[in-house]
Order: structure tokens, then C-alpha cells, then sequence
């Protein structure tokens, strides 16, 4: 560890700030911290350093909605010419009232995953991962299911009503909130964190061999800035409830340590989504085995739905 070089999404706040702090405090001699602009992750940086006394954090401008912006963000990461080890895709969007769509024409809360995957493919193709590289991506307990007020949607279903049976496209609807996708703000971030859950399989089966994906819920952290940016329902209904539940308040060092525990898993388990047990949103973390989790269909069919999105797709050379 105390070589190893490790870039986190999202550092400004939250989780990613408390995700980066807790690597430098492990012995990570670089970690590159990014955000969608320079002075605010320069000021991230400068305050880092300041809290954990090293001197090991280097901004990095990322806008993940800009795909002009993830490749300039890849060029400097070329110019530099270093691999990274620990790649945490962490910044994520709770969809609000409304639907927002990017200029790309994503969903809101879809469009990090889109960003992530262009960042991600972008260091696979400049081979700027290490060859035992860990990558863990921000899931959610709602891609699980059971999750009072979160519901996703049947895929297979929309598919076969809307699109033939494709899901590729029931899926690409669900990217850019389509015209037969009803928006509904909880639903919606369901649905993004079940992609992404079903996108990292799909990656899994592509890394190069050594590399491993997770997709990791950090559980209950209603302190964060995500949260506090959530819809009506979320922030005065849900979140005041869950602070009244043990567990469910849980600061974000706490949350945020889930993703470092994830950075050590091996190989075998690569491609899985790890969340609470069942009916529980802290807590140790478990590789969930639901079968619509685990629908390789789906799975495929997410990968080349956000291949369709991003323009961009990854096939092993060396399988």
C-alpha cells in the first residue's frame, strides 16, 4: 500500500473526501483527488493535506457529465504516465423532483456511471491501471431490493412492451428517462444503481487477468452532500426516519470504509455487488446473491447500453 497510487471521483465532500483522506492515512503515497472544478479540488487538496499532515493528494479536474472534460482529465493522466492501483468511481447524483437531463441527454442520476465508464475505458486503453488494479464503484442498497420507497424497474418487461424484447434498448430508455419511462425520482436512482450493479459484471468478464470491479453500497450515510440534495420525500421523510434508526445515521468514514475494505478483495469475487444483509442498510458487507442481480442478460445488456450512451466500448486483448 504505501506505493500504490489511487484516484477517487467525487472528492469535494461526502464520502469521496472521507474515502481519500483514510488512503493517505493507509500509506497510499498518491491519491488523486478530482472534481468538477480546479479551484474548488485544488482547495480539496490543500485541506486534505492539511487534516491527515501529508503531503500526497494531486487535484484533478473531472466534470463526469463532460465527456470533453473526462478526456482531458485522461490527458494529464497520461502526460504523468503513472498507474494507479485503487480507482474509486465514488460521485454519484440522488435524482431531485424534477427530471434533469445532461447536455449529452442523460438522466441525471445515470449520468455518472456514463462518465465512469469513459474514465474507466479511457485508463484501460492508455493501460494506466496497474495489473493488479482494484476498481470499486458506488452502488446502493436499493439495486438489492426490499428498500422502503425504491423501487426499480423490470427490465425484461419494459423491454418486451416498449422494444421488442430488446432489453439493450429497454435499458438505454432507462439512461436517458425515454418517452416511455415514467419519472419517478426514487425509482430512478434504483434503476441507476441496479445498471450499475449489472455493468460491473459485465466489466469483470473484460478486465485482463489480476484486475478486479466491485460495486459497493457505502449503506446509510444521510449526512453526506448527495443526500442533502435529494427530492422532497427523500430528505423530510425518509432520511428524518432513518436518523431515528441505529445504524442508519452512520458518519462518512464510516460509509467510506466499506470501499477500502472492497480495495482488498481478490480476484474471485470480482464483478459481485456487495450491500447489507438483507433488511439491514449498515453493517458488514455481503455479496448479494439475487437472481435479477445476477440475470447475465441484463448484464450484457447494460454494458452495451452505456457502450450505446458513451460512445465508447472495451474488449480485453488478452482475455
Amino acid at each position: 500500500m504505501e506505493h500504490s497510487i489511487a484516484l477517487v471521483t467525487g472528492t469535494t465532500s461526502g464520502l469521496g473526501y472521507a474515502a481519500a483522506s483514510m488512503l493517505a492515512t493507509q500509506g497510499y503515497r498518491q491519491v488523486i483527488v478530482t472534481g468538477r472544478s480546479l479551484g474548488r479540488v485544488q482547495e480539496t487538496a490543500a485541506q486534505l493535506a492539511a487534516e491527515t499532515k501529508t503531503q500526497v493528494f494531486t487535484p484533478l479536474e473531472l466534470d463526469l457529465d463532460e465527456p470533453t472534460s473526462v478526456q482531458s482529465a485522461l490527458a494529464e493522466l497520461v502526460k504523468s504516465g503513472q498507474q494507479i492501483d485503487f480507482l474509486l468511481l465514488n460521485a454519484g447524483m440522488v435524482p431531485g423532483k424534477k427530471r434533469v437531463l445532461t447536455a449529452a441527454g442523460v438522466e441525471a442520476s445515470q449520468a455518472p456511471l456514463i462518465g465512469h465508464h469513459q474514465l474507466t475505458v479511457g485508463l484501460l486503453q492508455a493501460n494506466l491501471l496497474s495489473p493488479n488494479a482494484r476498481i470499486v464503484i458506488t452502488g446502493a442498497e436499493p439495486a438489492r431490493g426490499g428498500v422502503p420507497m425504491f423501487r426499480y424497474t423490470d427490465v425484461e418487461a419494459l423491454a418486451a412492451k416498449y422494444h421488442k424484447g430488446d432489453r439493450t434498448a429497454a435499458i438505454e430508455a432507462l439512461l436517458r428517462n425515454g418517452p416511455n419511462v415514467k419519472y419517478v425520482p426514487n425509482n430512478a436512482y434504483a434503476d441507476a444503481k441496479l445498471i450499475i450493479a449489472w455493468w460491473v459484471a459485465a466489466l469483470a468478464r473484460r478486465l485482463p487477468s489480476g484486475m478486479a470491479v466491485y460495486a459497493v453500497s457505502p449503506g446509510a450515510a444521510t449526512a453526506t452532500k448527495v443526500s442533502r440534495q435529494a427530492g422532497l420525500a427523500v430528505k423530510y421523510l425518509f432520511i428524518p426516519i432513518a436518523n431515528l434508526i441505529p445504524g442508519m445515521n452512520q458518519t462518512p468514514e464510516t460509509a467510506a470504509r466499506r470501499y477500502l475494505q472492497a480495495s482488498e478483495f481478490g480476484t474471485d469475487v470480482s464483478g459481485q455487488f456487495f450491500a447489507s444483509a438483507q433488511g439491514k442498510f449498515s453493517g458488514p458487507i455481503e455479496a448479494q446473491r439475487h437472481p435479477h442481480l445476477h440475470d447475465g442478460a441484463n448484464q450484457e445488456a447494460a454494458w452495451q447500453a452505456v457502450v450505446n450512451v458513451s460512445g465508447i466500448n472495451w474488449s480485453c486483448p488478452h482475455p
